[in-house]
């Protein structure tokens, strides 16, 4: 199946160390290379106003995709940052199947990626959301989206999300596996039906060393004592770093690079 990886950050900090390493699994040292993506928000630095996305896909295998060569390149710098790279199990390998996903709601873009299978997920699709392509991943998040707008009449707190979009995921999680991570850009939702971990980076910063290339940064370096980073991904990028895993079933928000209580 797929693999996911997610960025929050209280600073705006590029993610190319994460993705060089992430990258190489659509089709170096794994199977994934049947498309991938990724967005990026951007704004003035703040929770607030970090409404703008750059948001790039391919149907090309992240290892071999020019797009993907120029984002490891090109330190975008983001407080949320969702990418995938896709082993295709349902819809065909096409740029409409490509995650992340993107809706927009309350006068926000939100950002989906999906990994797993759902089988007989069929929901009615009511309102605005609709799927583009044909997975089963963007059906789940058009449903999410309609639920979201049923349930909230403006945008809700921090914490009615994260309870809203707990019960949400309980009701797709028995079709399969629902691995996703999510972002409105003030905040990054991780839920793991299988296989997630997390790493919070803080001071004091250390070096790190990816597992899929051999390449190192000194993370003192490059951030300020204040600096914090929160990367959630489907297996550990490195080999150095303390790595926490997921409970099955577990809905973990994310805000300012730190794990929170939502």
């Amino acid at each position: 199946m797929c693999q996911l990886l997610g960025m929050n950050c209280n600073t705006p900090t590029d993610v190319t160390f994460s993705f060089r390493g992430f990258a190489q699994r659509g089709g170096h040292t794994d199977q994934h290379t049947d498309g991938w993506g990724i967005a990026f928000f951007e704004g003035s630095g703040s929770a607030d106003s970090d409404k703008g996305l750059r948001h790039f896909v391919d149907h090309q295998p992240a290892c071999e995709s020019p797009v993907a060569d120029l984002i490891r390149r090109y330190p975008i710098k983001s407080r949320n940052v969702i990418a995938h790279i896709r082993k295709a199990t349902q819809g065909r390998v096409a740029l409409e199947n490509c995650h992340p996903f993107v809706r927009e709601l309350w006068g926000r873009y939100w950002v989906f990626a999906h990994n797993g299978d759902l089988k007989d997920f069929s929901p009615r699709l009511h309102g605005s959301f609709r799927p583009v392509g044909t997975t089963d991943s963007e059906r789940a998040f058009c449903w999410i989206m309609q639920e979201l707008a049923k349930s909230h009449a403006g945008v809700p707190s921090l914490r009615e999300l994260s309870i809203t979009l707990r019960e949400l995921a309980a009701q797709i999680a028995p079709h399969g596996t629902f691995n996703f991570l999510m972002s409105n850009g003030q905040a990054l939702w991780a839920h793991a039906s299988t296989s997630l971990y997390y790493v919070e980076r803080r001071h004091p910063f250390t070096h790190a060393t990816l597992s899929d290339e051999d390449v190192s940064v000194n993370f003192a370096e490059q951030t300020s004592p204040s600096d914090r980073v929160a990367v959630v991904v489907t297996a550990p990028l490195t080999t150095n770093e303390n790595w926490t895993a997921f409970a099955p079933g577990e809905l973990k928000v994310f805000e300012n690079g730190a794990l929170v209580n939502a």
